[in-house]
């Protein structure tokens, strides 16, 4: 069909559509017209403005274009037809909103970045927002407890672009752009990324590779560097960037490997970003040898599509540390009333400390007071109960995801 004549037929249909039910189109009609017109063979729902977002309605935009200046959209609804409403205001709005996405712009501070709290677990991002939190957002915007804790920044920096192709809603990728540019600026000259910034108190100051806040950051990058993940959206301009602040992370991840007697291991949690030297977070969380930490770590090397022979060592150096520290037919076993954290028999399973001493290699923990211990039975139930003292990330990085490493590069 001649696109002029398909444009005019869309709008016309559009037309009909906003006509036909008003200001308030219900789901359920427009699943009927939807269902309508995959008769005549068609499955899309047609509307000249776009609708609002709520909490329990999906939509997939398939295309949009203008039309003497107004934005025709096809739409796909889903199943939810029940008492949910599509509002349809004419044909001069081009903005098409998403929920979460308006969230989280809501929270991003000026600086780019984002706090972890009050949505640590990004689930609040999904409901409306109160009154009260609105206040708090828009009075907070000028805050400096911006981080990539927990996986914020980059978190709310890839739920933007996946809304901003969706919806083509320039507000998405304008706060996902600024976004981008936080952790661009927030990089150390070292290569290395600090828990929070602009915030130095504490330990937010530090090289972070606990929970894999380093990590994600990396992996944003190499995908920006690649044009992948809804990242092809991104002005030219940051694929170099991301190149750049990618190798970076590369060269002080190599450099902060910790060497016992000659032989490389695994890395600390967090490095001193001046000395380089593992460092103190938490009271409890000691300078050491992560078993966790360490495989995020090495996927991020195994990314690198020409390594060179000190990344080749670095990966092979790690997964023999792994191999050795793994700790064979021992399991955890939580307990209820009273609620406890033991460790007991489990013939043939295999797990890993979180933490290593930085001499011996033998597992540790540490309660509040900072103190080590060679037993998880010797520190507080609170802190037995409520921290990852063993992991089984290691597993699959050792075995499959090494092996084809491996193969890749004929090694």
């Amino acid at each position: 069909m001649n696109k002029k004549i398909k444009i005019i037929l869309l709008f016309l249909c559009s037309f009909i559509v906003y006509n036909s039910y008003g200001s308030d189109l219900s789901v359920a009609h427009a699943y009927r017209y939807a269902v309508m017109k995959k008769a005549k063979g068609s499955d899309i729902l047609l509307l000249g403005e776009v609708f609002e977002n709520n909490n329990s309605l999906e939509s997939r935009i398939y295309e949009s274009f203008l039309f003497d200046e107004k934005r025709i959209v096809i739409a796909k609804i889903s199943s939810h037809i029940n008492k949910e409403k599509i509002r349809a205001k004419g044909f001069c709005s081009s903005i098409i909103s998403d929920l979460k996405a308006e969230n989280i712009l809501l929270w991003q501070r000026n600086n780019g970045g984002w706090p972890k709290e009050p949505h640590n677990n990004f689930s609040g991002y999904n409901r409306a927002q109160t009154e009260k939190e609105k206040v708090l957002a828009l009075s907070t915007k000028n805050s400096t407890d911006t981080t990539i804790d927990n996986n914020h920044t980059v978190g709310e920096i890839k739920y933007l672009l996946k809304a901003y192709k969706l919806t083509n809603n320039i507000n998405y990728l304008t706060g996902a752009i600024k976004g981008v540019d936080y952790l661009l600026v927030a990089q150390y000259d070292n290569g290395g990324w600090p828990q929070y910034y602009p915030d130095k108190s504490a330990y937010r100051h530090q090289i972070t590779f606990n929970d894999n806040a380093m990590v994600n950051v990396m992996n944003l990058m190499w995908d920006i560097s690649k044009g992948i993940n809804n990242t092809d959206v991104l002005d030219v301009k940051y694929k170099e960037k991301a190149i750049n602040a990618f190798a970076k992370g590369i060269d002080i991840i190599l450099q902060t490997q910790i060497s016992i007697d000659g032989k490389k291991t695994g890395w600390c949690a967090q490095y001193d970003e001046v000395t380089l030297l593992p460092a103190l977070a938490r009271s409890y969380e000691l300078p050491s040898i992560s078993g966790s930490e360490s495989v995020g770590i090495v996927r991020v090397l195994m990314l690198v599509e020409n390594p060179s022979f000190e990344i080749i060592h670095s990966i092979h150096s790690a997964v023999d540390w792994f191999n050795k520290v793994k700790i064979k037919d021992l399991g955890i076993q939580k307990t209820f009333n009273p609620e406890d954290m033991k460790v007991v028999s489990k013939p043939g399973n295999i797990m890993w400390a979180r933490f290593y001493d930085l001499k011996t290699q033998q597992p540790f923990f540490s309660g509040r007071d900072g103190v080590k211990k060679n037993t998880l039975a010797e520190i507080e139930i609170e802190r037995r109960v409520g921290y990852a003292w063993y992991v089984k990330g290691p597993n699959k990085l050792i075995g499959t995801q090494y092996t084809k490493w491996k193969s890749k590069h004929g090694l």
